[in-house]
């Protein structure tokens, strides 16, 4: 808590990190993953894993996703109950699952239970600490890029400092929708992004366009799969799901601009039966 008070700090986190890997299950390391997306999302907010949606569209056009994470303390569908909606399951057998299925996640409990129990004390301090930020940088699989959410902006820089410092080769940033690696369309944002060979830059991502505000609905696991299997197709929620799948390609260095990511990500989503 004094480490929170004080700002959390690129080189600290950094050593969180390399400690908690230190210690977390090596076998994760032998999965060929492309894309590593951390969920840790704890937003009072949040309704539907929309983001959930989009990590599956990739991965069906063909990118290994290895999500992980820990949704305990989130008020909205946790990516747990998002899978068992589409009749999946996390996986106890991630590289199975990931030939198979080209995604696979893994609960935090799994990969690194001393740091789960460490996130648990948020039930004690009723705030977050910085185990949450050293959580989403653990990268259990060595994924060459990566893709996350934070709630609040000051807390980009430091995700970018622990890449830099723990050399990986491509990671974006954004303030996402309830602290997920998810896009708010109807806004425009700044993705942030650290890149091995070039150093940190910013995409700026305009609003998607055409797109009207409506009234927040009521997500239930129901409508969520209802979505996913093309029985219902809410304008919001499609538009947050696509640009959300262009923020992985942008991460992914596979669209060179935010208008191309979207053309790209609209094929994606069609195709994804």
């Amino acid at each position: 808590m004094l480490l929170r008070f004080r700002g959390e700090d690129p080189d600290e986190i950094t050593g969180m990190v390399e400690a908690a890997r230190a210690h977390a299950d090596p076998g994760w390391r032998d999965c060929d993953v492309d894309l590593d997306w951390p969920s840790y999302g704890a937003g009072r907010t949040r309704g539907a894993p929309w983001f959930l949606l989009a990590a599956l569209a990739l991965a069906r056009s063909g990118i290994t996703v290895l999500m992980h994470g820990s949704n305990d303390f989130s008020s909205g569908i946790g990516v747990e109950d998002g899978l068992a909606a589409l009749g999946r399951r996390p996986d106890g057998d991630a590289a199975a699952s990931l030939r198979a299925n080209r995604f696979a996640y893994l609960p935090l409990r799994t990969i690194a239970p001393a740091m789960d129990r460490l996130l648990d004390m948020r039930r004690l301090f009723g705030l977050r600490s910085p185990v949450n930020t050293a959580a989403r940088l653990l990268n259990p699989a060595d994924a060459p890029f990566g893709v996350d959410g934070v709630f609040h902006p000051p807390y980009i820089a430091v995700h970018l400092g622990v890449a830099e410092r723990m050399r990986r080769r491509r990671l974006l940033v954004l303030k996402g929708g309830g602290g997920e690696a998810e896009r708010v369309p109807l806004k425009p944002a700044t993705a942030s992004v650290w890149d091995r060979d070039t150093g940190t830059q910013e995409i700026v991502l305009p609003p998607v366009e055409g797109l009207r505000s409506h009234p927040p609905a009521e997500d239930t696991p129901a409508s969520f799969a209802a979505i996913w299997n093309g029985d219902s197709a809410p304008e919001t929620p499609l538009a947050t799901i696509r640009a959300t799948i262009a923020l992985g390609l942008l991460a992914l260095r596979r669209a060179d601009d935010p208008a191309r990511a979207i053309q790209d990500a609209a094929t994606i989503w069609a195709q994804r039966r």
